[in-house]
């Protein structure tokens, strides 16, 4: 215990655990990784056992990546302390959200935590990461693990895996490193190390759900929202997609070819700062093929998008800049000519749908036609996670436009050989 004062008798009220919380409360591992269904219980589950972590001399520290999640941990460790805070016993600082045996280390805190900057200034005994899914890695490997150097604390990772819209969110470089981590540990743990141990359950393990409610709110649900949402599985390529990860991993490459002989910048719009992500593609063309050199898709204004778009242009030396119309009309033209007049600019119109669309480019990639210069972890998981009929996600449109401007777009006399014929018998 950390604590060196004498700790007079307290009457905490704690939610009875679901046997699937108990399990991974009790355990011993001193790195866990949970995943759970949404409403299966993960939050209140680890509420309890961070409340019994320091009620027993712990230093606890969660995060989450927003206040609305950091205020559903923080509504049940406050109701089971409400007795001894009120007597005095601890302190609560309700607006930095911790409680403390005044006169400790003893101190459990909760914190909004996106990234290593913002969960820098602290330290615990055992650290939480909630919804690690949208958290960027670098919280635990720049921040996190050294923290736990001085105490040789506990480690637990909480997380749900995230569908395409969760996704857009998230501030992970790579949107499947939870789903990794917990690969690990399950691996590492069937192995016999007692450090690490994976734990599973779905939203229909947490008894005080309805069932009958689950049952309603499912059928709004696609299949793979179910097996990702309430099933709680890791899920990186949908049944049905377009682009499968063997077709992209087989003609991935580590470089472009010396000679390009076309590169442009694709850019599906977004309207307005707070909405969709800007898709932001570079590619460049070498004899038939395709080549994605770079992901630079942003969030932000139009404004902000162009000067993304036009950076890019003269960085990769580009031919033009191809941009979908259909969301801004015209002003997609205007705005990328407020940053930078000089740059030309071709617009396209979304005539048909986006699986019309988007089949000849697959189909292409499906031919070895199209290669990623390296690894786009987000392009990659909007490409092998988007089905047909659903929204499409914004690299996809992105890299859809610039590959059908390179590769996919018909050649007018190499699609009409009597032409050519003719061509060549007239000299």
């Amino acid at each position: 215990m950390r604590g060196s004062h004498p700790m007079p008798t307290i009457d905490i009220h704690l939610p009875r655990p679901h046997p699937k919380q108990r399990e991974f409360i009790d355990h011993p591992a001193k790195r866990k990784v949970i995943r759970a269904g949404r409403r299966g219980g993960k939050t209140v589950g680890i509420g309890i056992a961070g409340t019994e972590w320091f009620v027993g001399g712990e230093r606890v520290l969660y995060a989450a990546p927003t206040q609305e999640q950091v205020g559903r941990f923080w509504s049940v460790v406050t109701r089971a302390l409400y007795g001894p805070i009120k007597a005095g016993v601890y302190k609560k600082n309700e607006s930095e959200h911790y409680i403390e045996l005044v006169g400790t280390e003893q101190r459990l805190k909760a914190k909004t935590a996106w990234n290593a900057d913002s969960l820098r200034g602290d330290y615990a005994d055992k650290l939480i990461f909630d919804e690690w899914q949208l958290i960027n890695e670098d919280a635990w490997g720049l921040v996190g693990a050294p923290m736990m150097l001085d105490t040789d604390g506990d480690a637990i990772f909480i997380y749900t895996p995230p569908s395409l819209s969760s996704r857009s969110v998230s501030k992970a470089d790579d949107p499947q490193h939870a789903a990794k981590l917990f690969k690990k540990a399950k691996a590492l743990q069937e192995s016999g190390d007692p450090r690490w141990a994976a734990f599973h359950f779905t939203s229909r393990d947490n008894p005080h759900l309805s069932v009958n409610a689950l049952d309603e709110i499912t059928k709004d649900m696609s299949d793979l929202a179910y097996r990702m949402e309430i099933l709680a599985e890791d899920v990186d390529e949908a049944p049905g997609a377009l682009w499968t990860r063997a077709i992209i991993e087989k003609y991935r490459v580590d470089s472009t070819p010396e000679q390009l002989h076309r590169v442009v910048v694709a850019v599906d719009p977004s309207a307005t700062s707070g909405g969709d992500e800007a898709g932001i593609i570079v590619g460049g063309r070498h004899n038939d093929d395709a080549y994605i050199m770079d992901d630079k898709t942003v969030q932000g204004s139009p404004l902000v998008w162009a000067t993304a778009a036009v950076n890019a242009y003269h960085e990769y030396q580009a031919d033009l800049i191809v941009a979908e119309k259909n969301q801004g009309g015209e002003m997609v033209e205007m705005v990328i000519h407020q940053v930078d007049k000089n740059v030309p600019v071709k617009l396209v119109h979304a005539s048909r749908g986006k699986q019309a669309r988007a089949e000849p480019v697959s189909a292409k990639a499906e031919k070895g036609k199209i290669h990623h210069v390296g690894s786009f972890p987000k392009l990659e998981d909007e490409l092998c996670l988007w089905i047909p009929g659903d929204k499409s996600p914004n690299r996809l449109d992105a890299l859809v436009w610039c590959a059908t401007e390179l590769i996919a777009t018909p050649n007018f006399f190499g699609d009409c050989p009597e032409i050519l014929s003719e061509m060549a018998a007239t000299g």
